[in-house]
Parts: C-alpha cells; structure tokens; sequence
C-alpha cells in the first residue's frame, strides 16, 4: 500500500531572503495582485492571558489581527507596542499603505493576510494535524507534540528555542534533545530550567533551532534566519503570527514549518488544524 505523503515542498514563488525583501516583492506584485488595488477589511486587537493547570506561568499576549476578504492574518507584540485604536485607522485602510507605514506588528499581519488569501494553507499540500477537542491543556500538548514532530535529531541535541512555552520545552526533551530556552519575558521554565535573553549565544550553541512567529513582530527573525543559513543549522519555524509570512522563507533557511493561522488553538476548545511543512532535503 501506498503511504500518503506527509509532507509538504515550499510553494511558489522563489523564496524570500529578508522579511523587507518579501514585503518590497509583494508590493512590486511579484506575489499575486498589487495590494494598491486592496483594502483590509478589518483589523483588531486581542490581549488575552493563559494559566495552563499545574503551572506557574501566566502567559499574557497581544495580537493585532488583519482581515483581507477571506483570509485573516495576525501577528503578536509585545505590550504597549500598538495601541487598541490603531483598529480604527487600519480598518479600510489600502493594503499597501500598510505594508509601507503601519507599526511593524501590523505589517506583518497585513502581510500574513495578503500571503493566506493567494494561497491558504489548506489548498498548499502541507500536512493538516487536527488538535482534538478539549481542556486548553490537553490542546497546547496535541500543539507542541506536532511541532517537537518536525524535529529530526539525535539523542543529545541542542535544540534553542527562541520564544519560551514549556510544553514544547517537555517536548524537545522527549525527543532526546536539550532546550536552550531563550526568551524576553520569562526567567525560568516550568521546570526551573534558566531562560536567557541572549539569542545570540543560543544560536552559536545550538544543533537545530525553533523559534516563534513572534520573531516576526519583534523583527529578530532576520537574524535568526541568517545565522541558521550560515551555520547550517535546522530552523523549525513554530507560528501563530505570520504563519503565511514564515512559509515564504521555506527553502531558503527555514526547512520545517508548523503553521497555525486564525483562529488559535487557545481560542478555541473544538477541534482546529495546523499545517506542517518539511523542505526537501532538509538538514
């Protein structure tokens, strides 16, 4: 019997080098319709916090979401950075003067948004995982497992994760890695493990990396993505921002991708799907 495939090849069109240079592309209409010609038609802000039971962590997030017709687009920021009221201005706004004026965490949800709407994850040929019903527990276990899943490393490993959710660091362990935690907002995981600031030490130590779409909103994914080109290094991409922006890079430092666009599991308690990617040949 044949198996299925479960994997998925980058899509078209050539991937991107920089988050800069992918934006100026799309703007140049080398992506599909010049965005001059679209206008989003909402934008909304969401701040939300999460205790998962048993745990000493309050995660507290924002997200600034773009809808463009019939995709949405998001990305977080960090607190403070954008104002509730940056809606108003943004909904109806041309898509192209967002692309070149908003505050970054809205021009990388403009983005995410023009990249899902010409070509949605579901129609890509990436693999759906299906997150079962239930408790925000059992939902953020079945979510890291099939990100851990895109890890293919030897016992021993140094995994550096670059945006802290102690599921994901039980995860990598269960793997047989090593989590080098890195994060701005916390000290220590769940399991008293140190959480540095210093991504670049982690990416010097590190034998494969996973990082958040959140690097895409604080703007350190560009650093990440070359340091990982030019060690070599496997660069899993976890996101929930800019998931559509984060399959651009498929092929071109980034070999393995789980995406997740809106809504998130956390929203949710009814079965939702991520999609995961694998380039060819991935290291």
């Amino acid at each position: 019997m044949t198996s299925l495939p479960t994997t998925a090849p980058a899509p078209a069109p050539t991937p991107a080098s920089t988050v800069d240079a992918l934006i100026a592309a799309v703007l140049a209409g080398e992506h599909g319709p010049s965005p001059s010609a679209l206008v989003a038609t909402s934008a909304f802000w969401i701040h939300h916090g999460t205790r998962l039971a048993g745990g000493d962590t309050t995660y507290l997030n924002q997200y600034v979401l773009v809808r463009l017709g019939g995709a949405f687009g998001g990305c977080a920021f960090e607190a403070g950075e954008i104002d509730p009221a940056i809606c108003r201005d943004a909904s109806g706004a041309r898509l192209d003067l967002l692309l070149r004026e908003a505050p970054r965490p809205l021009r990388i949800a403009a983005l995410d948004a023009y990249l899902a709407g010409q070509l949605p994850h579901r129609d890509a040929g990436a693999e759906p995982i299906t997150l079962p019903a239930g408790t925000p527990e059992v939902r953020a276990l079945a979510r890291d497992a099939a990100v851990a899943g895109l890890l293919d490393i030897d016992a021993g490993a140094r995994v550096g994760l670059i945006g802290v959710v102690n599921p994901l660091v039980a995860a990598i362990r269960e793997r047989g890695g090593v989590p080098l935690p890195c994060d701005f907002n916390l000290e220590a995981t769940r399991w008293g493990d140190p959480v540095t600031t210093d991504m670049h030490e982690v990416l010097e130590r590190a034998d494969a990396v996973v990082a958040t779409g959140m690097t895409l909103g604080n703007g350190s994914f560009d650093t990440v993505l070359d340091r990982c080109r030019t060690r070599g290094v496997p660069l899993i991409v976890y996101a929930q921002s800019g998931s559509a922006v984060a399959r651009a890079f498929l092929g071109s430092g980034v070999t393995a991708l789980s995406a997740e666009p809106f809504p998130f599991s956390q929203f949710s308690a009814d079965p939702t799907t991520l999609y995961r990617y694998r380039t060819a040949g991935r290291a």
